[in-house]
């Protein structure tokens, strides 16, 4: 097993130099090139400064090199061993740890190795967040759908799904800026950013300045999650739908009570109707693990909205909820295309091992249904989870691209952007190599978690 991750190791850096090849060249075929007059175009400046200028960045670029040199001298660059330059830009020697230079940003005049290191951890950041919420949402779903196929929740479940798969990310994260973060309407979430320029002077943690206020948010939130959790696992069916209904009902015309301050109107009935009618689906629903689970979390929000109604003293949300409260809108919008993939390709494969002979042959020996699903066929199906985990952290890379946009996240994706549009050449090398490095380490990851998951996998 060391050997053959040490051989996929070695085998990253001539993948990753054909990456960087490809890039190099594209942006050097691009028209209009990257020279120091390009550089400097738009700046009114005196001859003498613009020539000045030019002979500063053709020492600091080499850019009225030849281009196959630029990208040795590059490659060079990033290398923690290669030839030593002196004050004129001569080769001067050659040292085996000189050490790594990512070069310096033509736009930001600024290491690219800082910037990177601004930027990474809060795309690192978001795709953290999203990978769990996305296996765990797309393994229950498609668990379920497949042992009941056919079944109302495989229809069901199938037809959002697609839905969900069917809108773009762009078209969702616009619509919730909209609707959820705006003072036209909803004003819940944060329209822009990873956190407020107010936070930064804020304590870490939430802080509240009357105990009681902390004693009442504690003892109404647990109560409302408790009191639902219990009314998802004792109550009947018909006793939940009610009662779970009753209250999306009165959520539903609080919410509209918001946008529509002027009584009773067309909004008040839709909402409550709307809300109300998904809760009672909600509360109607067979599976309990999900059922409660949501249910408890809709009255540990009740809860919360009940103590912030009624606290007499000061609070300060802090930093960490407030970073919590920013992300939540980019998590959603990062998040919802891939469970919806994910989950139905988890009821394909589940399906497929349902259906298989070893499974047939568990059953007649008397193995009981949840064994043969949860010990048997789950374990079988997960090798294509796997396969699309390894191209899974690439796609959520790519598609920090549009919600670090969208929401303004100063993230690697918005980086990106920048670089590319501004033809910053060592800052889109750099991208390029950070992204491809992470894709080939996904890629590794996943070989090696086949190991794990089927024992007729072995790398010795």
């Amino acid at each position: 097993m060391q050997t053959y991750i040490l051989r996929r190791l070695v085998l990253m850096v001539p993948t990753l130099f054909g990456i960087t090849v490809i890039v190099f060249a594209v942006m050097a075929a691009a028209p209009g090139g990257i020279s120091a007059q390009s550089l400097i175009q738009g700046q009114n400046l005196e001859p003498g400064a613009k020539k000045a200028m030019e002979d500063y960045y053709n020492r600091l670029y080499g850019l009225d090199q030849p281009v196959p040199v630029q990208y040795l001298r590059w490659l060079n660059n990033i290398s923690p061993a290669g030839f030593t330059f002196d004050a004129n830009n001569e080769i001067n020697g050659f040292s085996l740890n000189k050490g790594s230079d990512l070069g310096t940003s033509f736009y930001y005049n600024r290491p690219v190795l800082d910037l990177v290191a601004e930027r990474l951890p809060i795309t690192l950041l978001l795709n953290v967040l999203s990978l769990p919420i996305i296996y765990v949402i797309a393994i229950t779903i498609g668990v379920r759908a497949a042992t009941e196929r056919g079944k109302r929740f495989d229809t069901t479940s199938g037809v959002a799904l697609l839905g969900f798969w069917s809108v773009p990310t762009m078209l969702t994260g616009v619509l919730m800026i909209a609707f959820l973060a705006s003072d036209q309407y909803w004003r819940w979430f944060p329209t822009a950013g990873i956190n407020a320029r107010a936070a930064l002077e804020m304590p870490f943690m939430p802080h509240w300045s009357a105990t009681s206020d902390v004693l009442m948010l504690v003892s109404l939130s647990i109560a409302g999650a408790v009191l639902m959790g219990t009314l998802s696992r004792k109550g009947g069916k018909a006793t939940r739908a009610v009662a779970f209904g009753a209250l999306g009902a009165v959520l539903g015309v609080l919410m509209a009570g918001d946008v529509a301050r002027d009584g009773l109107s067309l909004l008040h009935v839709l909402l409550g109707a709307g809300l109300g009618g998904l809760f009672i689906l909600i509360g109607r629903a067979d599976y309990e693990l999900p059922r409660t689970a949501v249910m408890g979390l809709v009255g540990f929000g009740v809860g919360v909205g009940f103590a912030a109604s009624f606290a007499q003293g000061t609070f300060v949300r802090g930093f960490l909820l407030d970073s919590l409260w920013h992300l939540v809108l980019p998590v959603i919008c990062l998040s919802y295309t891939s469970f919806a993939f994910l989950s139905k390709l988890t009821r394909a494969a589940v399906l497929e091992n349902l259906l298989a002979d070893y499974a047939r042959t568990a059953r007649a020996k008397g193995v009981s249904e949840s064994d043969v699903l949860w010990r048997h066929v789950f374990r079988n199906s997960l090798l294509p989870l796997i396969t699309v985990s390894a191209t899974l952290l690439p796609g959520l890379l790519a598609g920090s691209v549009i919600v670090e946009t969208i929401f303004s996240i100063e993230g690697m994706g918005q980086l990106a952007v920048e670089a590319v549009k501004l033809r910053d050449r060592e800052l889109v090398l750099s991208v390029t190599l950070v992204s491809g490095l992470l894709t080939l380490i996904g890629y590794l990851i996943a070989d090696l978690c086949y190991a794990v998951a089927d024992p007729r996998i072995s790398y010795d």
